[in-house]
């Protein structure tokens, strides 16, 4: 009785793990969430989207525009390489800070303010 439980048990975790992970932090592919108005954000992402959409010049170089890789499995999931990276500057710190800007190929953003804890995609048109 105790196995078939701990079987049970088990199966509900793995199920609400899946609808979690399909949620993507809100906004995402399988989410019910609307995308969020870029104007929602802090207006430093505004100001990092309109430097990806001019190509930079980018506030770290080395940092930017390289490959985000998913490793938190909390974006859609893509080939690697499908996804890049940009800070969101954090006005008072000296550090890069935890706030990023990730683009997918197919031209979506992405917004994380906690160091990819949790995304919401932007809708930067708004």
């Amino acid at each position: 009785m105790a196995l078939l439980v701990l079987v049970v048990a088990l199966a509900i975790g793995y199920g609400v793990r899946a609808v979690n992970d399909n949620d993507h932090g809100g906004g995402g592919h399988g989410s019910s969430t609307p995308p969020v108005a870029l104007s929602a954000l802090p207006p430093q992402a505004a100001q990092t989207v309109r430097l990806i959409e001019q190509g930079g010049p980018f506030p770290y170089p080395h940092n930017d525009g390289v490959v985000f890789h998913n490793l938190e499995h909390r974006l859609p999931a893509e080939r690697d390489g499908y996804y890049r990276e940009y800070t969101v500057p954090t006005p008072g710190i000296s550090t890069r800070g935890a706030r990023r800007i990730i683009t997918g190929e197919t031209g979506e953003f992405w917004y994380t303010g906690n160091h990819y804890d949790t995304f919401d995609r932007v809708d930067v048109t708004k």
